[in-house]
């Protein structure tokens, strides 16, 4: 499925700046939030469309990327995959976690926050030719992700310093306010529901714990893998918070277009042009396939969209292991030009056809004419 643009996506033009960036993301996220719109898979896709939108346009290098090359120029780039994160994770990712609790109520993330937690998976591509795809292959993946600073540990405190407990929230992570029936809680602006400050940050990571680091793994690509799919690479998603483990990579496949055959399932397609005479004759041809070219024998009296098979050299089944074939389907092509001797021969056949031909006959919009008017 072709991706929408992100400016499009959070309506704003391509010379908006960062604030204003913020504040159509914050609009959107309002207006497709799922606490919004209970039940409802596509605000709930919407909702996850824009997230991607604003860490691509948020961010000045993935957005001057995007700008230059679509999205085609984010590969590699360690975008976060939106589709497998809840709400909470979002947010958090954000920073917005007391902007839209107080909106919508406090989840209490912040104290699922406390002890280790997973980390954020990634995404990426990985292009493949139809002949990686009919026989399986092996891929090096060069992406970015954010990583544990090797400076602080992550913990985004300076050397010989340590994170300190929150004066806000004493520790918690959670602030509450109102009294009664009408408490809410939700997470501290101050510590972003960590329950610590860093008072002395890290200068190398400035107190986030992260740095971008570029990682290259190989991944197998079975044979037969489809458009679309994806390949977990477990372990190589973002580290989680408090030593928690990391998340995954997933790498969805693209498939480069060939220059002659097409795929429909297990099966390959190719068109073939041959001229009226070869249709009408027969003949013996040259047709493209991946394991080079394959004599394929077309009878006389050929018509015009026939199909032909040749068994076993399409591709193969991820589960079954059986292997499609090759459809080759047949065009015939009318000459534009004809020298006096070609044109000399064709009208002698037409005359042993009992057909007319142009010039002598009239025109199909003459007759046409001609019919209704006796009408």
């Amino acid at each position: 499925m072709a991706k929408r643009d992100y400016y499009e996506l959070l309506g704003v033009n391509k010379n908006a700046s960062t604030d204003e960036i913020k504040r159509a993301y914050r609009r959107m996220a309002i207006k497709y939030h799922p606490d919004k719109n209970p039940d409802d898979k596509e605000a709930e896709a919407r909702f996850k469309e824009c997230a991607e939108a604003y860490e691509v346009l948020s961010d000045s290098d993935k957005r001057q990327r995007y700008d230059q090359f679509g999205h085609e120029g984010l590969r590699g780039a360690g975008m976060h995959d939106f589709s497998r994160m809840n709400v909470e994770d979002i947010f958090s990712m954000f920073g917005f976690d007391d902007f839209f609790s107080g909106i919508f109520g406090g989840r209490r993330r912040s104290a699922r926050r406390a002890g280790p937690a997973r980390g954020y998976d990634l995404e990426t591509a990985v292009e493949l030719t139809l002949n990686d795809v009919a026989r399986g292959t092996e891929k090096t993946i060069e992406f970015t992700r954010q990583d544990r600073c090797a400076e602080c540990a992550g913990s985004g405190a300076a050397k010989g310093s340590q994170p300190t407990g929150c004066p806000s929230c004493g520790g918690s992570g959670q602030v509450t306010r109102g009294g009664g029936f009408f408490q809410m809680v939700s997470a501290c602006a101050q510590c972003g529901g960590t329950g610590k400050v860093i008072t002395n940050p890290c200068k190398k990571c400035k107190g986030t714990g992260k740095v971008p680091k570029k990682r290259a793994v190989t991944i197998k690509v079975p044979a037969g893998v489809h458009e679309g799919q994806a390949i977990r690479v477990a372990g190589e998603g973002e580290p989680g918070q408090n030593n928690g483990p990391n998340g995954d990579l997933y790498c969805y496949v693209r498939i480069k277009p060939h220059e002659f055959l097409e795929r429909d399932g297990n099966n390959l397609v190719v068109v073939v042009p041959i001229s009226f005479t070869q249709a009408a004759l027969g003949t013996t041809l040259d047709v493209p396939s991946l394991n080079g070219a394959r004599k394929l024998k077309i009878p006389a009296g050929t018509q015009y969209g026939s199909t032909f098979r040749i068994k076993g050299q399409g591709l193969p089944d991820m589960r079954t292991r059986r292997i499609g074939d090759e459809l080759v389907q047949i065009t015939i092509e009318t000459p534009a030009k004809l020298n006096a001797k070609q044109e000399q021969l064709l009208r002698e056949f037409a005359t042993t056809e009992n057909k007319t031909v142009s010039p002598k006959s009239k025109s199909f919009f003459e007759k046409l004419k001609k019919h209704f008017g006796n009408n």
